[in-house]
């Protein structure tokens, strides 16, 4: 084929560029703290606030960085560790309203060095509840301002120092659009009637223990379930609190020290000895040569243990609904029935229907629902649950009436002769 008969090519998609933005500095002193806490507090309006952490890096989740944006004060880069005590910053500006995305995986590392907010517009929150398909903070910031936001820092090691400047231009423009974001949205909310929704949900938020505390944390180890035998869950459990107190003690991710493979293999195979335990080609990490005598000594006292633990956790009030057919045909026919009602409502609603509704809360509602299960028993339990009321104005009848539909017996079929 000569030149001439080839198809046009398409042309290349040219890739977004990132506005340039002045140099960033980051705070690192109490002299630069106190001072930037007098800007902070002569500005106006809302704050915007974000806050940067070394998860998959580090132990910890706590702040390695915290980006502040107020109109009238600027950005605000500071660094929780050199700095240590925000009393001062917390006092002007927790009686303003805060701006954030996704404020449940912030506002633990905010509160645990004092930053605590009384009111919230939690941007990713509200994006949801205005039916966006695509709640990112860049998705959401490039739909509603058209600005593209580069995300290509979002899963760095903020515990790095010195800092690089990309790094930190990324973590100023975190904030330095949110108030302009907030008032994008705000102003869709209100048009879609879903304001009084979305204050409910970010009061809801405020109230709410984002630190999860497990009962047996090691069973959350990748491939446990393939383990067999009292004994070797004994191991796991052993090698996954040695893991956990090493990674503790040099503040690093527990999965960069051995990953949860490497204990799971050890644990299924119980090496005879340390020699066999370093020969097994699936203990992996690059600890996994370097503290072979830790390890060794968790399998040991994991072998040693008269205290097995059970193949399946005990207290669990409810088993997966994939048996529920099996175990309870009423509470699956319950629990099918509603969750196609709830699912319509969220439809009409433009409201992801886990935001309308949890699935774990109509699991629990359909397993043991109350009695007399109308309307009123339905929304009062799920107020127990921790539903908003929004939320039970929305479902707490249509689960009423889906409950009385499911319990309806099947009518035969209508006979073909007549």
């Amino acid at each position: 084929m000569s030149s001439t008969d080839e198809p046009a090519s398409e042309p290349a998609a040219v890739a977004p560029i990132q506005a340039e933005h002045v140099e960033v500095a980051v705070i690192e002193t109490r002299e630069g703290y106190l001072a930037a806490v007098e800007a902070i507090a002569a500005g106006e309006g809302p704050i915007a606030i974000d806050a940067e952490r070394a998860s998959g890096y580090r132990y910890s989740q706590r702040a390695y960085l915290i980006q502040i944006f107020r109109r009238g004060s600027g950005t605000f880069l500071f660094d929780p560790p050199a700095i240590g005590d925000f009393a001062e910053l917390n006092a002007v500006i927790a009686p303003e309203e805060w701006i954030l995305h996704a404020a449940s995986q912030d506002l633990t590392c905010l509160r645990e060095i004092g930053l605590d907010p009384t009111r919230l517009f939690d941007t990713e929150l509200a994006a949801r509840l205005a039916g966006l398909p695509r709640v990112g903070l860049g998705a959401v910031v490039e739909d509603l301002l058209g600005i593209h936001l580069a995300k290509e820092h979002s899963a760095a090691d903020w515990s790095t120092r010195p800092l690089p400047q990309s790094w930190l231009v990324y973590a100023a423009l975190d904030v330095e659009l949110l108030v302009d974001l907030r008032e994008a949205l705000a102003g869709v909310l209100e048009r879609d009637g879903k304001t009084d929704i979305a204050e409910q949900e970010f009061a809801s938020v405020l109230t709410r223990d984002f630190v999860i505390v497990r009962q047996e944390p090691w069973r959350r180890l990748s491939g446990v379930h393939a383990i067999r035998g009292g004994r070797n869950l004994a191991v796991a459990r052993e090698l996954w609190q040695a893991r956990d107190t090493y990674a503790r003690e040099i503040d690093t991710a527990p999965g960069r020290l051995v990953p949860d493979s490497a204990l799971v293999a050890a644990a299924r195979v119980l090496p005879e000895t340390k020699r066999d335990l370093a020969a097994l080609k699936e203990f992996t990490g690059r600890a996994s040569r370097s503290q072979i005598d830790r390890w060794w000594n968790a399998i040991q006292t994991g072998m040693a243990s008269d205290d097995f633990p059970v193949l399946r956790q005990v207290g669990e009030t409810m088993p997966p609904p994939r048996v529920w057919s099996d175990k309870n045909p009423e509470a699956d026919k319950r629990l099918k029935t509603a969750r196609a009602a709830v699912t319509e409502v969220a439809t009409e609603k433009s409201i992801p229907v886990e935001n309308l509704l949890t699935p774990e809360l109509l699991r629990r509602l359909a397993w043991s629902p109350p009695v007399p299960a109308d309307a009123e028993t339905i929304a009062s339990t799920l107020r127990e649950f921790g539903a908003r009321e929004w939320q039970l104005d929305a479902t707490a009848q249509v689960i009423a009436d889906a409950f009385v539909e499911a319990s309806q017996p099947v009518e035969d079929a209508p006979d073909a002769a007549s």
